[in-house]
């Protein structure tokens, strides 16, 4: 593998072009009209405009890339995550043109792409899943027949869903229809394919996953779990690795669990397997993302592993040169996703000019990043500016370490989310580890984080007048 086309855009494409760099692989960048400057343009060491600024335009023209491909003599291409990474059809066709496609087999993407489809391939594993009704239903008085049965609260999910999209909570049969009504018709606009199902609402969860890496040899491993609890509108803000709530041996059931279910899709590569983890500490099977995640680094820095590079040597033909006992935790990551979002008018996005933008450095720092000084925020995309990672011996340090960070992150231009991290990882309930996915309904407001800001601001107005003064007096000294 002498070449990749990297099919994506902003951090995720420079990340994955550092470690096919380090590995001594020519990259290939794709990029969009509106995209012509970016840094991922100018780090490949080819770059291609493929169409316009929409992504439909773009980034998800899976034959355009292919031919693109196959013109600069690709070996293979990495789709990162969003737009064709979990592409069926893309992977595919990638397979038919001889280009490697770094990423599971079609097959595994469909099983996992259809929520009822992968529940169905993992039952003879006997995985423990949230009850409810596993079949696609429009109907809905028969929906609310079953609805009846599951018994309230109940959860209405669309079946080719993802990111929150086509979901519902329903507290009672009086709000069954229009619940239902809402959950399909959102369904259709994003997925174009209405059906949904049913199940019981889990009520104070915490979101779990595992990565799990896997080889063409039969060799299947988990690297340990992440803590995504921390969401807005259903997606996750905020991660961190190790989880503070699992003892060694539930960790080692839920890994065992989350092999079990790539090996029910005869899995290929890096992918993460879902959880909810009830109250009771009892876990259920929720879905397969068969791609790498957004929050990658923490599970990279708790191992020891790059994951890209793992990801290429697979899809290259080549065995995991690890097993499973010789991975161990190694201290405790935390990660930010800074986006470009207004989290005091409910994290709407925010775009506008980077008139200021300056990260972070030090020692426990990482930031993957997409964006420079002086750019403009895209409309067209996910507002994701960068990653901020921090890492530490412990919990305590790694939270530390992230509270400084975002303190020397500066950007000025647009909102980010750099605020509401800093206001959950100073947040009680956040430090003691006593918290779940319903962290933003119980504790979060903007009225809040306004005061906590203005508090902040107060200060370091303050703490600039002192250093005034005292310069005064040096200066009238020296005279």
């Amino acid at each position: 593998m002498k070449k990749i086309l990297v099919a994506n855009r902003g951090e995720i494409a420079i990340r994955v072009m550092k470690t096919a760099q380090k590995m001594g692989i020519k990259t290939v960048a794709v990029f969009s009209t509106v995209d012509r400057n970016a840094p991922h343009v100018k780090f490949a060491d080819e770059a291609v405009c493929i169409g316009e600024a929409p992504s439909s335009e773009s980034y998800l023209l899976g034959n355009k890339i292919i031919e693109v491909a196959k013109n600069l003599n690709v070996d293979a291409i990495h789709p990162g995550y969003g737009f064709l990474s979990e592409n069926a059809d893309f992977a595919e066709e990638c397979e038919k043109n001889n280009i490697i496609f770094i990423g599971p087999k079609s097959r595994a993407i469909k099983i996992m792409g259809s929520k009822l489809a992968a529940k169905e391939a993992v039952k003879q594993y006997n995985i423990p899943m949230v009850p409810g009704f596993d079949e696609a239903i429009t109907d809905v008085e028969k929906a609310k027949l079953i609805a009846k049965e599951v018994g309230f609260p109940i959860l209405i999910k669309a079946s080719a869903g993802g990111g929150g999209k086509g979901m519902r909570v329903v507290e009672s049969v009086a709000d069954f229809e229009s619940q239902m009504d809402r959950a399909i018709s959102e369904a259709i606009a994003a997925f174009g394919d209405g059906s949904v199902f049913i199940e019981k609402y889990v009520g104070s969860p915490r979101h779990i996953e595992i990565q799990v890496m896997a080889d063409s040899h039969g060799n299947v491993l988990y690297l340990f779990e992440r803590e995504c609890s921390i969401q807005r509108r259903h997606q996750k803000v905020i991660e961190e690795a190790p989880s503070s709530v699992l003892s060694p041996e539930l960790r080692q059931k839920m890994g065992e669990a989350a092999v079990l279910v790539a090996k029910s899709c005869d899995y290929l590569g890096a992918g993460t397997v879902e959880f909810l983890l009830d109250e009771n500490n009892n876990f259920y099977f929720l879905e397969m993302n068969t791609r790498l995640q957004v929050e990658h680094p923490v599970t990279e820095i708790i191992t020891g592993t790059d994951l890209v590079e793992l990801q290429i040597r697979v899809a290259r033909g080549e065995a995991l040169a690890m097993k499973q006992e010789d991975l161990k935790i190694k201290g405790h990551a935390v990660e930010l996703r800074v986006y470009a979002e207004d989290p005091m008018n409910d994290f709407l996005p925010s775009v506008g000019h980077l008139d200021v933008y300056q990260l972070p450095v030090g020692e426990g720092v990482r930031v993957d990043n997409g964006f420079e000084q002086g750019m403009d925020i895209p409309i067209y995309y996910d507002p994701m500016l960068a990653k901020l990672i921090a890492f530490g011996e412990t919990r305590e340090e790694a939270i530390q370490i992230m509270i400084k960070a975002i303190e020397n992150y500066h950007v000025e231009g647009v909102q980010t989310t750099l605020a509401f991290g800093k206001f959950v990882f100073e947040h009680e309930a956040f430090r003691s580890g006593n918290f779940d996915t319903h962290f933003v309904k119980k504790y979060y407001n903007a009225e809040v984080l306004k005061q906590q800001m203005e508090q902040e601001a107060e200060i370091a107005a303050m703490v600039a007048l002192k250093h005034y003064f005292e310069d005064q007096k040096i200066i009238r000294l020296l005279n």
